[in-house]
């Protein structure tokens, strides 16, 4: 085992951001600030040395990833499993337009990680299509140097998700890890001698 620390970045703000509308798959933009976001963490992320950067294929993400690239002289590495979750008939709704629609399905969804929206996948989903991408890349790594660094530019929801399932905490306890920012990030770490993981970080970012 040589993947030691797990980085989990959330892309810059988008115009769905901006405008309080739920994204999922919808493909949707960085907004100027979102690039600037974007550039200000990059140095950071370059400081943990990263042997290895993968992102999801939506451009929210990819763009973050390629601006975290270039500081960290590495290729983008991209895998579709790292997308958000799948909101289904939400995707472009505001929270507020869904409630109306939807009366108490935002509480149902926030609290229960088994339940999906309306044509969308749930929390549990997200976490078994995810799971793999790590597993995958402690095979890859496996004869890498002593202690390495991987980093997955990805989403909110998603990188909840698989911050629960990669600390195996109960499937109802899921709803404790909360949201985190537009270029902040969530890392866990393991050692050689104890190989769960473990969370030394959540919601950690930058300042300007």
């Amino acid at each position: 085992m040589t993947l030691r620390q797990l980085v989990l970045l959330r892309h810059g703000q988008t115009d769905h951001n901006a405008t309080g509308r739920m994204q999922g798959h919808h493909d949707s933009h960085l907004t100027p600030e979102g690039f600037a976001q974007a550039e200000v963490v990059a140095p950071e992320v370059a400081r943990l040395k990263p042997a290895r950067l993968i992102s999801s294929d939506l451009r929210r993400a990819a763009d973050t990833a390629g601006v975290v690239a270039a500081a960290c002289g590495l290729s983008v590495e991209i895998d579709p499993r790292l997308r958000e979750t799948h909101l289904g008939d939400w995707q472009g709704r505001t929270v507020e337009e869904i409630e109306a629609q939807w009366p108490g399905a935002i509480a149902t969804w926030r609290q229960d990680p088994s339940w999906a929206p309306p044509g969308g996948e749930s929390r549990i989903e997200v976490v078994r299509r995810t799971t793999p991408v790590v597993d995958e890349l402690d095979d890859s790594m496996a004869d890498g140097p002593e202690s390495s660094t991987a980093v997955l530019v990805a989403h909110g929801g998603m990188i909840a998700g698989l911050v629960c399932g990669l600390l195996a905490m109960p499937i109802e306890s899921w709803p404790a890890i909360g949201g985190i920012g537009n270029c902040r990030w969530a890392a866990l770490a393991r050692r050689a001698d104890h190989p769960r993981w473990r969370l030394v970080g959540y919601n950690v970012g930058t300042e300007g």
